[in-house]
């Protein structure tokens, strides 16, 4: 099974933060997405556009951490300071399952052709290198995410849960 994480590039301009996604993104490299949408967060960034014209599938831990960040930034507050995620050109595959999971109203699509104003600079993200601990507690965050966004979820994701959190005690108790 190929588990790659997905490549992040970052582009930021004065209001907002441009984070393509190129490759799988999977359980692998949510973490680092959540990382750098966290970072950028506190830097002041609240609008951020994910171009997803290169991903080429989201697993269901990647779908959760994005669906939670999603719903952070759909809060009145956030609203309230224009926040948002925009999603630039993702496949029928991805939109699929964001509407199948009930979390598409979280996100704005955009279909267009992606431009890069001339007013941005490029960063690049710093590797997370989580512990096994980590990348079990963020899986099952995941997964919890769906499954309270939307109660169709709780079936599909139960044994999953369970599973993680079973191995997560294990791995605290080896700790």
């Amino acid at each position: 099974m190929n588990t790659s994480s997905a490549k992040l590039l970052v582009l930021v301009g004065k209001e907002y933060a441009c984070v393509k996604i190129i490759g799988r993104a999977n359980f692998t490299s949510s973490i680092d997405f959540r990382t750098l949408l966290t970072e950028l967060r506190q830097k002041g960034y609240n609008c951020f556009i994910l171009d997803l014209s290169e991903c080429l599938l989201m697993d269901s831990t990647f779908l959760g951490v994005l669906s939670g960040f999603g719903l952070k930034m759909s809060t009145p507050e956030a609203k309230a300071q224009k926040a948002g995620i925009r999603l630039l050109n993702p496949n029928a595959r991805i939109t699929e399952l964001l509407e199948n999971l009930g979390v598409l109203d979280l996100f704005q699509i955009v279909e267009q052709a992606p431009q890069t104003p001339s007013d941005v600079e490029s960063i690049t993200p710093a590797p997370v290198n989580p512990s096994r601990e980590e990348i079990t507690r963020t899986c099952l965050e995941a997964h919890q995410t769906l499954m309270a966004i939307n109660p169709e979820n709780v079936e599909r994701f139960k044994e999953v849960t369970l599973f993680l959190a079973e191995d997560l005690k294990k791995l605290k108790a080896a700790s």
